[in-house]
């Protein structure tokens, strides 16, 4: 090993030299940073002084503070003041007051604004007659009205702006209005002046008509004419409110020629407060009035707006909408023909432009500019479905699918994001034309903004099944098979989804995917869909999302037209799930027995769930037990009697283990508050009871179409074997789903999944051809109207409550010694053959032992898969 050269070594110790010296540097910008922290500690002198005797009363320290406390203190005890109100009023208002009013003389900005804040409380709270906040604060609220800081005369002005609501006639007009005619002279501050116009527009709720035109007015006009533009924009604004308050009369006799005069002034604020304030008064004038007089002030104002400043293209392009309604019917075609190009040329402000240079090489003006332009666009996009109406939908595809186009392909996010939001009002102006927006809605369901994602499916479900209907009430064929992009598209969407951090927008997606069963073939959602379901249940992290997808499976599950795929599903999430290695999958299960329970009918869950469930009462995981002991006064409830006399002792046979066995003392807990619910339950009877009518009615419902459905696919094979060909979509359409609310599909599992027979509730379908097709000609009236009913029931869910995402602990998956007594053939795993390709070509069936399976399960880790961690597990108990 050769030594370092000389140069090497010279090298070495400069690097050094100079770290050290980079070091010392640094030291000595921490000392110097520090120095003001010591310095702004208290000695103890200052200590002394802030110190304040602790048996002093409330009333006597908020004085002695005032007095002779730092502002600081002062500040604190004027905070406090809506609190001594409600303590001791009297007392407040005879010696705490006028030592406010002494310390606002002189207080900074920081006391002030905490003033304002207080006395707009103390009216708030009631602490005192309206007589009496009128005496002690109004003059105190009018005094600051007119502070040099403009932050702390705005927070007063709102302060008194709150209080005219409440002060009677007499009270404004000697304490307020009287005052204010000298206010608003021109002699006056322009602030002054200002104030008397925001105060001027709040007074016209207060007075009638004649004291209107009396006293206020006059005042109104010579503001309006005022020398200077800050105060006749900010008067020209105020002049809607006072129109609200005069009538229509006055309105067109006064206001109208003061909007006109102001629309022609020579600040463009003031213009622009004319336009916005004519654009909000549309509906008090009169069809002469806007042809004649405010079309041409329109007009003029839209054609000089592209050679003003962009902030008035930003007004213009919000309000064209508005402006375009309240004006349709006086057009001319050439004028309407014109008003169109001009929002069509407004929709593409600054795309001409895009010219792919770097952000950082644009000069800084040239962002602000399409920063404004982006602004434009947006509000085009809000005003979309104003201008459909406006050029009639009938006319859509010839005057506005290309501006909807590029709008929808608009380069800037925010702009797409408001076409997401319209697009469900848009499909819902289109009617039947919504065929021609198919396009767009992939566009936007494959846009790279997770944000436009979110805005769409707000109201996804609506506007798929206007897309699934042409926009027709009565359902007719599924118009979404010329659609084929269609469920690439949304699987694409949930995946792009799962990827990101945003997991409300994830969770969203898969709550609203509950309503595909309405719009796509069952097989579809089998292959594509289903099996995401139990990916994200078994591997998501987050608490809420899974619980989206358990719920969304549920339906799924409840709308599968296929025996045999209803089965593969309810054996998966039993041996998946229930009998899953990580405690966390049993949690899920739980989850998935509580929908079940919800959106199936009672013998559903007895013949499939009920024996899963009870048998996680020997979960080694105290978690599970915890949670499965909340569940069981649901899993009772699904019981009738004499029926379900069998599992009703299975149940207490289990409850009784649990009590005699169980050394969890937090789970021994809550099972003994869940004996005592148990015990208070009453039984249903097989028989209607008066008390549980409307329960059973329901449930007898929902069993009734799980029937139907079962029947519906016996029709269809023998309508295959007879035919030799299958059943047409459309035919089979209109005796699908045909289900009330909350309705659910019975299936009975192979004989390798453990079934409770309920007795009488699970009867069996006629056998009858003659009965069957009676009822599927009864079933008809049933179409998707019905879907929708239950659908909207079904969306009461319970609803994530947590504000951050729940995610799952790093647990190894845990071993159960004991579950459900089977024979060796229970639950085995369906030969290949049988099994869907969707299932099998990803996931294995685990075996009976959780302890044997040689599955990974993505929840365990490590060997530990016998000894429950309690100590880890016990933190999630109050929230499984």
């Amino acid at each position: 090993m050769h030594p370092p050269s000389p140069a090497a070594a010279a090298a070495v110790m400069d690097f050094s030299q100079n770290s050290l010296f980079g070091y010392m540097e640094d030291l000595q910008e921490l000392t110097i940073i520090e120095r003001p922290v010591r310095r702004s500690l208290k000695t103890p002198e200052e200590i002394e002084r802030l110190t304040v005797d602790e048996d002093l009363s409330d009333i006597e320290r908020a004085v002695y503070l005032l007095s002779a406390g730092q502002d600081i203190q002062g500040t604190s005890v004027i905070a406090n003041l809506p609190f001594l109100m409600r303590q001791n009023p009297a007392e407040t208002l005879r010696r705490v007051l006028p030592k406010v009013r002494e310390a606002l003389h002189v207080a900074g900005v920081e006391m002030q604004l905490t003033a304002a804040v207080s006395f707009l409380t103390i009216l708030q709270d009631e602490s005192v007659s309206v007589h009496t906040y009128a005496h002690s604060f109004l003059q105190v609220i009018l005094l600051h009205l007119e502070h040099r800081d403009a932050g702390v005369s705005n927070a007063w002005l709102e302060t008194l702006l709150s209080v005219i609501e409440v002060l009677p006639k007499d009270t404004l007009r000697h304490e307020i209005l009287n005052p204010l005619v000298s206010k608003a002279q021109l002699s006056q501050t322009v602030q002054s002046r200002l104030v008397s116009c925001k105060i001027l527009g709040k007074l016209t709720n207060k007075f009638d008509a004649l004291a209107i035109k009396r006293e206020i007015l006059p005042l109104v006009k010579s503001l309006c004419q005022d020398v200077e533009y800050e105060v006749r924009s900010c008067m020209c604004r105020q002049l809607e409110n006072i129109a609200q308050g005069i009538g229509t009369e006055l309105t067109k006799s006064v206001v109208l020629p003061e909007l006109i005069e102001l629309s022609r002034d020579e600040g463009s604020s003031v213009r622009l407060a004319a336009f916005e304030t004519l654009v909000n008064l549309l509906d008090i004038f009169d069809t002469d009035d806007r042809s004649q007089t405010i079309l041409p002030v329109v007009k003029s104002f839209c054609e000089k707006s592209f050679k003003a400043d962009e902030s008035i293209l930003i007004s213009l392009s919000f309000h064209l909408g508005k402006l375009c309604h309240g004006l349709y019917g006086i057009f001319t075609p050439d004028q309407h023909l014109r008003f169109l190009e001009f929002y069509k040329k407004l929709c593409t402000l600054g795309l001409q432009q895009e010219n792919g240079h770097n952000e950082n090489q644009i000069p800084p003006q040239i962002l602000e500019q399409e920063k404004k332009y982006i602004s434009v666009r947006k509000n085009c996009a809000y005003n979309f479905p104003a201008m459909i109406v406006f050029v009639d939908p009938k006319n859509f595809h010839m005057e506005l699918y290309s501006t909807f186009f590029c709008l929808c392909h608009d380069p800037e996010v925010p702009v797409r994001y408001t076409i997401a939001i319209c697009f469900y009002e848009v499909s819902k102006l289109l009617n039947s034309g919504v065929y021609l927006i198919h396009k767009e809605l992939i566009t936007l369901l494959q846009d790279e903004s997770l944000e436009v994602l979110d805005a769409l499916i707000d109201h996804l479900p609506e506007i798929l099944e206007l897309m699934s209907t042409g926009g027709e009430s009565s359902v007719q064929e599924n118009k979404l098979s010329s659609l084929p992009d269609l469920v690439p598209a949304l699987t694409a969407a949930e995946q792009r989804a799962a990827a990101s951090l945003k997991w409300r927008t994830h969770e969203k997606l898969l709550q609203k995917y509950a309503c595909l069963p309405q719009v796509i073939s069952s097989d579809q959602i089998y292959y594509r869909f289903l099996q995401r379901m139990f990916t994200i249940m078994m591997t998501n992290n987050v608490l809420p999302v899974q619980k989206a997808a358990s719920r969304t499976l549920c339906i799924f599950l409840r709308y599968n037209r296929k025996q045999e795929q209803r089965h593969e599903v309810i054996q998966k999430l039993i041996e998946q799930l229930g009998q899953g290695k990580s405690y966390w999958n049993r949690l899920r299960f739980l989850d998935t027995c509580e929908f079940i329970i919800e959106i199936f009918s009672k013998s559903f869950f007895c013949k499939y769930f009920f024996l899963p469930a009870i048998e996680l009462t020997h979960d080694p995981v105290a978690n599970v037990r915890m949670k499965l002991c909340y569940l069981l006064p649901k899993v009772k409830s699904t019981l009738k009697i004499p029926a379900d006399k069998h599992l009703l002792q299975q149940l207490e046979m289990c409850v009784r283990k649990l009590l005699c066995q169980e050394k969890d003392k937090d789970v021994l807990a809550i099972v003994r508050r869940t004996v005592l619910e148990l015990d208070r339950m009453e039984m249903s009877m097989d028989a209607f009871q008066k008390k549980f009518y409307e329960k059973d009615l329901l449930d007898q419902e929902k069993e009734r179409e799980e029937l139907l459905l079962l029947e519906m696919e016996q029709l269809e094979k023998e309508k295959q074997q007879n035919d030799g060909r299958p059943m047409s979509d459309k035919t089979f359409e209109k005796k699908q789903f045909v289900l009330g609310r909350d309705s659910k599909t019975p299936t009975s599992l192979p004989k390798n999944i453990p079934i409770s027979v309920p007795g009488s509730s699970s009867a069996t379908p006629s056998t009858s051809k003659e009965i069957k097709k009676s009822k599927l000609i009864r079933s008809q009236s049933f179409n998707n109207q019905a879907f929708h009913a239950k659908y909207g029931n079904l969306d009461k869910c319970t609803t994530s409550k947590s504000s951050t995402a729940a995610y799952t602990p790093s647990v190894s998956g845990l071993s159960k010694t004991s579950m459900i007594s089977l024979t060796d053939d229970s639950f085995r795993m369906r030969n290949t053959n049988s099994t869907p390709s969707s299932f099998s070509s990803n996931t294995s069936l685990p075996s009976t032992s959780r302890g044997t399976g040689n599955s990974v399960d993505p929840k365990s880790s490590g060997s530990k898969d016998t000894q429950p961690r309690k100590a880890t597990l016990k933190s999630r108990k109050s929230n499984p």
